[in-house]
């Protein structure tokens, strides 16, 4: 696998970006696999390698995923940065690529067979890690006791060890964990305040707890050995 490198700045300015509509949101800091098999976006893809830039990744308001005409992206996406590329037959090849930075679509181009977008990169406020420190700290319960309702609800584990430490990192992640539809965690997305965010985000796993407690209160406990859950 090729390993590709480039970091876009946090500055606030103006970009063209290629653009992929998806039926996921993509978090800062988070991992993205992609398995790539249409022509347009192999074009994409081989483009992005060769000049070592990212692509956006958006959440579909409207129409499809693959094949068909381009679909309707909410506005507010999150650059990938390619790290792996494996080639595979006929151009098809399956990517590795981390969130970055959080960004806004002023405008759409559609003069290319995949989308492109000029777009402003969003600022973060109040990202400090030693004011974010009390929050997180509140936030890291909620997440644990639900992936202990997940592990109890599935036959699985995890390893509470694996959480991150920074707060805004565990947020992301708990983005990313919690199981709602992609348009919820879209408007977690579109947060542009740290301490906003993590409020966010433990109000909601307060919600999703209680919804699980209250699923698991009418099953009948398993006694079947449980698998293994990974964070990774």
């Amino acid at each position: 696998m090729a390993i590709i490198g480039q970091r876009l700045t946090s500055e606030p300015f103006m970009l063209e970006l290629p653009l992929f509509p998806l039926n996921t949101v993509l978090f800062p800091g988070m991992p993205l696999n992609l398995h790539i098999f249409e022509d347009r976006y192999k074009t994409m893809m081989n483009l992005c390698v060769e000049k070592h830039q990212p692509f956006g990744v958006v959440l579909i308001k409207s129409g499809t995923e693959a094949f068909g005409p381009l679909a309707e992206p909410h506005m507010i996406g999150c650059t990938a940065h390619i790290t792996q590329v494996q080639p595979l037959s006929q151009g098809r090849m399956n990517i590795v690529a981390i969130g970055q930075e959080r960004f806004e679509i002023i405008s759409t181009v559609n003069d290319r067979p995949y989308m492109t977008g000029n777009v402003q990169l969003l600022r973060m406020t109040n990202t400090d890690t030693r004011l974010l420190s009390t929050p997180g700290a509140k936030l890291r319960p909620w997440i644990e006791r639900y992936l202990s309702m997940l592990a109890r609800a599935g036959d699985i584990q995890f390893d509470a060890k694996q959480l991150p430490k920074e707060p805004l990192a565990l947020a992301y992640l708990g983005a990313v964990l919690v199981q709602v539809p992609p348009v919820q965690k879209q408007e977690l997305l579109a947060v542009n305040d740290g301490f906003s965010l993590i409020d966010s985000i433990r109000a909601l796993y307060r919600r999703e707890v209680a919804l699980l407690q209250a699923v698991l209160s009418k099953e009948p406990d398993e006694t079947d050995t449980p698998g293994q859950f990974s964070l990774n």
